[in-house]
């Protein structure tokens, strides 16, 4: 940068778990420091250097770390924060007469990180040990100074701590700005932390019963410095508090004391450079951010831990195996006599209901404990088969539809297997999807000859729009929207209160049927002669194609799954069951042992490892984890792995 330029300190994170380092992971943190200051002004890494205090060996620092020796290194001048500036050689002398190289970069900084880490365990001899022999220091004298003053509340003396930490803030946001911005930039940093300390010092005033220094505090030191207008009136209300109790419920804050003041301190840090003050815990966060980093880029994570590291080992990397996974066939079930074409867990993953072109559907009763289904109810009596089923949200009620020239629709009452309401509009109605609104009052059916109809739980019909030749059907959580997709090879959305209605998917080829992740963001398509497509049904993009997958112009019908809906997966014209994760478009498993195609899968809600898929050979596979035995011992069906991903 040219001389008299603005830089800013960037600082760029390294993260490596490395399954070579089995004592623990490597984190290394790169600071770049801007032009227009000396190249180390503000490190606190001094290989030479007195940690930045005139102190002789062993003189304790204000933060209670033990001063270390200056190495037999003189220091011929010091740049305008204070800090001493390193020798131009990259070696330095020790005591007794031996040089040694100077620590890159990241050396210093994971020194730094590992005495944080220890001061917070309270092993401050080991720190002071540790700093003394490396000479490091944990964080700039005037950073220790501000840390002590806010936690021991002597906020004068942390204020004039806060005029010396000016010359040492940056603008974290910014990459390239010029003075007078970068001045503007600063000036809001110190009166922002200057606010937060004297709101700390006016509720601790507060809380003792010390109105009139609490008003003083308000008048003459908050009020001048303008900076929120809003919160200042704010603040100014809780002078009618009848007590502390009342006080620390209406502001939200957890009272006098160490609580609170290190919340204002983590908040305060974030205005420093973390070489001027490490942010709070940055050790563990880099950490945790390691193992988060690693169960996201493992294939088969398909399980809910806790997210803290005390559930986990940092001496190894983070796998799952595939024996944990659900491509293994459990159970086979073989009471339908014909062609099934629809499977779907319950919502709270305890039944599971298939439908069948023998016009029966089966109620099956999940063990959660052991995983294994039984039949629980035959609901018999459609005279078309079933070819789509949907539980509504409190799962009381199941309605059944049929194939294109079924007119029927039947809305069963789960729990005493009694038809509630048997609906028909017109002979001539095609209604083969349904969808349930989220009141659980309401539903949505239609078909391919041009209904579209709102009807109640009876079968009243409470809306209707003409000439929409619906495919498939989805309500959305905000209760009033409807998705509909119509042989225009498009996803229209649908308000059924203002009876608007606008384009959100276009596609080139026909969707033979579309499925809603749970937060209503992702749809998955599957489209004729194309396979499985992931939308954005916010940013209205396509996000991915996944492959692998034979899809003619059968109604396929795919699914996410897993835990945190991490999968998806589809049936095939291949008579193979097809499973990919999200972030990937080839498959991590193909699930053989169908002989016919697979019309649909469905993963449980609840039980994240519990797969079903139903088949033209007239079966239900309920798949899930490797038995208790090898994987070369289990016979009938295998889980093919692309190799690729290994």
């Amino acid at each position: 940068a040219a001389s008299g330029s603005v830089g800013l300190s960037t600082a760029v994170l390294v993260v490596l778990l490395s399954p070579q380092c089995v004592a623990a992971p490597v984190i290394c943190v790169r600071v770049a420091n801007g032009a227009g200051q000396d190249q180390d002004s503000d490190l606190p890494c001094r290989n030479g250097a007195q940690n930045g205090a005139a102190s002789s060996p062993g003189t304790a620092h204000s933060n209670g770390l033990v001063s270390g020796p200056n190495n037999g290194n003189t220091v011929s001048h010091n740049n305008n924060n204070g800090v001493s500036a390193l020798p131009a050689s990259n070696t330095s002398t020790t005591a007794d007469g031996k040089k040694k190289k100077r620590m890159s970069q990241c050396e210093e900084d994971v020194i730094r990180l590992i005495g944080q880490h220890l001061h917070d365990l309270g092993l401050n001899q080991t720190v002071d040990l540790l700093m003394q022999e490396s000479g490091c220091r944990l964080e700039h004298p005037s950073a220790t100074k501000f840390r002590n003053h806010v936690m021991e509340g002597e906020w004068d003396k942390a204020e004039s701590d806060l005029n010396e930490l000016k010359a040492l803030m940056h603008s974290p946001s910014a990459i390239v700005v010029s003075a007078s911005l970068w001045s503007i930039g600063i000036i809001w940093y110190y009166e922002r932390m200057k606010f937060l300390l004297l709101q700390q010092k006016y509720l601790e005033y507060l809380e003792d019963g010390n109105v009139l220094e609490a008003l003083q505090v308000l008048r003459a030191e908050l009020t001048p410095l303008k900076f929120n207008t809003e919160r200042i009136h704010i603040l100014s209300g809780y002078l009618m508090c009848s007590h502390a109790e009342d006080l620390r419920a209406k502001a939200e804050w957890e009272g006098k004391g160490t609580t609170s003041r290190t919340k204002l301190l983590d908040k305060l840090q974030t205005y420093l450079p973390p070489s001027v003050m490490l942010p709070p815990r940055r050790l563990q966060t880099l950490l945790q951010q390691a193992v988060e980093l690693q169960r996201e880029r493992c294939l088969y994570h398909n399980t809910k831990v806790d997210s803290g590291l005390d559930s986990v080992s940092l001496l190894l990397d983070h796998t799952c195996s595939r024996k944990q996974f659900p491509c293994y066939t459990q159970q086979i079930l073989t009471e339908h006599c014909n062609e099934v074409w629809f499977c779907k867990f319950s919502n709270d993953g305890t039944k599971l209901a298939t439908g069948s072109k023998d016009t029966t559907v089966i109620v099956w009763h999940v063990d959660v404990e052991t995983q294994q289904l039984k039949l629980l109810k035959t609901l018999e009596g459609h005279a078309y088969g079933v070819s789509y089923l949907a539980w509504s949200p409190d799962d009381a009620y199941l309605i059944a539809c049929g194939p294109d020239d079924c007119s029927e629709l039947w809305l069963w009452n789960v729990q005493t297997g009694e038809l509630r309401t048997k609906m028909s509009q017109s002979h001539e109605d095609s209604l083969t999807s349904v969808a349930w609104n989220p009141d659980g009052k309401r539903f949505v059916t239609g078909g391919q000859r041009g209904q579209f109809y709102q009807c109640d739980l009876d079968g009243n019909l409470l809306d209707s729009w003409e000439g929409v030749r619906v495919q498939c059907l989805w309500c959305l959580s905000d209760g009033r929207t409807v998705l509909a997709s119509d042989t225009h090879q498009r996803i229209r959305g649908y308000n059924f209160e203002d009876l608007t209605d606008r384009n959100i998917v276009q596609e080139d080829h026909p969707i033979m049927s579309f499925t809603v992740s749970r937060n209503g963001r992702l749809a998955l398509l599957n489209v004729a002669t194309q396979g499985v497509h992931l939308w954005d049904l916010q940013d209205r993009v396509l996000v991915r194609k996944y492959q692998g997958v034979t899809q003619g112009f059968y109604t396929i019908h795919s699914c996410f799954g897993g835990h945190n809906e991490d999968f998806i997966a589809s049936g095939s014209e291949d008579h193979k069951v097809y499973i990919w994760h999200r972030r990937s478009e080839l498959p991590i498993a193909e699930l053989t042992g169908h002989t016919r195609t697979v019309n649909c899968v469905s993963w449980n809600p609840v039980l994240p490892g519990l797969l079903a898929s139903a088949s033209d050979d007239g079966t239900v596979r309920i798949w899930g984890p490797a038995p208790f035995l090898d994987v070369q011992d289990v016979e009938g069906e295998e889980c093919l792995l692309d190799l690729r991903h290994t």
